[in-house]
């Protein structure tokens, strides 16, 4: 059992988007990507946040894939892993986890040292480093908000990675400093009302929501996206 949850985890972490990008999967992260720059048409969305009501609903894996199909746009991504109490990203990309965010929020190291380049072109990755006593104070603060403008010179794009919201603040703290949040809800799993309350907790944060997600949704064989997608890969 423990051997076949892994093998799901790992599958469940997989960079669909870079391994398989004709897939029908990696397809609607690049209509995700579209459908964020239509949604503000007049403004440039330089930072956002993925997040969730709860945990597994797959906000991480959204949030690497759609820094991947951003990166394959053209822009320079960063990736930036700021589930300060269970990080995944390192996991994702095969890299360790010894420095990281804490790490340059904390002066332990620069962030030029912290940031890793990745396996996909034009992707950065600043995984969380060392599970900090104190994640909240640290993300909210003044360091924080000098690293955020530090990286918005050397990058077109950030993305971080965010707990779910309505199980610790740190969610909301990072929404509050980035120019718009990305709220994944997972298909048959989260309740309406956990969702709603998701949403309120993010427009309390005085962010706004730039996209939703339905994760885990099962689309039926004989839908035309299936035949037309499915048979690619």
């Amino acid at each position: 059992m423990a051997r076949k949850q892994k093998s799901l985890q790992q599958t469940a972490r997989k960079l669909i988007a870079f391994t398989t990008p004709r897939s029908f999967v990696a397809e609607q992260f690049r209509t995700l990507r579209t459908n964020i720059t239509f949604s503000s048409p007049d403004e440039d969305i330089r930072t956002m946040v993925v997040t969730s009501a709860a945990p597994s609903e797959g906000k991480s894996t959204t949030s690497a894939n759609l820094a991947v199909v951003y990166a394959q746009e053209g822009k320079k991504v960063l990736l930036i892993d700021g589930d300060m109490r269970k990080p995944t990203t390192h996991y994702t990309f095969h890299m360790g986890n010894t420095t990281g965010l804490s790490s340059v929020l904390t002066r332990q190291t620069t962030i030029e040292e912290a940031i890793r380049a990745t396996s996909v072109e034009r992707l950065d990755l600043l995984t969380c480093g060392p599970i900090p006593p104190n994640p909240a104070e640290l993300l909210a603060s003044k360091s924080m908000d000098a690293l955020i403008r530090q990286l918005r010179d050397m990058y077109d794009l950030i993305i971080f990675d965010a707990p779910p919201v309505l199980s610790v603040t740190d969610g909301q703290i990072l929404a509050n400093k980035c120019d718009g949040t990305i709220l994944v809800v997972s298909s048959g799993n989260t309740e309406k009302e956990m969702a709603a309350k998701a949403k309120e907790a993010i427009l309390a944060s005085n962010s706004r929501i730039i996209g939703a997600v339905l994760n885990n949704f099962e689309l039926p064989k004989d839908s035309h996206y299936y035949q037309y997608y499915g048979s690619s890969e």
